[in-house]
């Protein structure tokens, strides 16, 4: 009786590599690679030269006024204004959280407003006013909403505070120049609101959800109560 093919596979075809082929390179590729680790003891192939790789640009000169004093820097073009602050002029109030503009942490006002110091370059800034945390209060002078956020416990960890305080003092004054945002009713008369406030401060994220406390301390700047 003759064998059934499904018995005996053919081999491969002509131009074709065999099962056993491959996995006997797989196996002796893997056994080289384990030689060449630096765990085996082996040497490390050197790391291919990086092609289109240009030199790194020169430093340019950045002068701004931060918290009402004169800076002047010289950085690499590609700083971004947060990473200035905080490693070269050492103000680390502003936060890095993201660091892609979602979560508002590095917060601070630029030229009355406010912006996310990690999405603009410091060279993008020059002769502007900056304003950071630092530059609104101090522990023996607090700012209104530095104090109101006190009186109100407008913070848990605090890693937000910096950003949500300087976004608040911005945008009470966004109201009063009668800027909109998405919950204006009236377009012609801009009036404060707690919903206002809520929409107004969505783009700074209090993972602590101090959100009542917050509105709270912000609806007292706004009214004039002191803290």
């Amino acid at each position: 009786m003759r064998d059934h093919p499904c018995q005996h596979p053919p081999g491969p075809l002509p131009g074709q590599v065999s099962r056993r082929a491959v996995l006997m390179t797989g196996a002796a590729g893997l056994a080289a690679a384990n030689l060449a680790s630096p765990r085996a003891g082996g040497a490390v192939p050197p790391a291919a030269p990086a092609t289109g790789a240009g030199p790194a640009s020169p430093p340019v000169p950045v002068r701004f006024t931060l918290n009402g004093k004169p800076v002047a820097l010289d950085l690499d073009p590609r700083v971004t204004l947060l990473d200035a602050l905080r490693d070269r002029l050492h103000l680390t109030g502003s936060k890095k959280g993201c660091d892609q503009g979602q979560c508002g942490a590095c917060t601070v006002i630029v030229d009355g407003r406010r912006i996310n110091s990690c999405l603009t370059l410091a060279v993008m800034n020059e002769g502007a006013e900056v304003t950071t945390i630092e530059g609104l209060g101090t522990p023996e002078n607090l700012h209104p909403m530095q104090a109101a956020f006190v009186a109100h416990d407008g913070y848990q960890c605090g890693y937000c505070t910096p950003g949500q305080i300087c976004s608040a003092v911005a945008m009470l004054q966004e109201i009063k120049d009668g800027i909109p945002s998405h919950a204006t009713e009236d377009l012609e008369s801009v009036a404060f609101s707690d919903t206002e406030v809520r929409e107004r401060m969505s783009g700074n994220i209090c993972r602590c959800a101090a959100y009542p406390n917050i509105v709270a301390a912000i609806r007292d700047v706004a009214d004039g109560v002191p803290s």
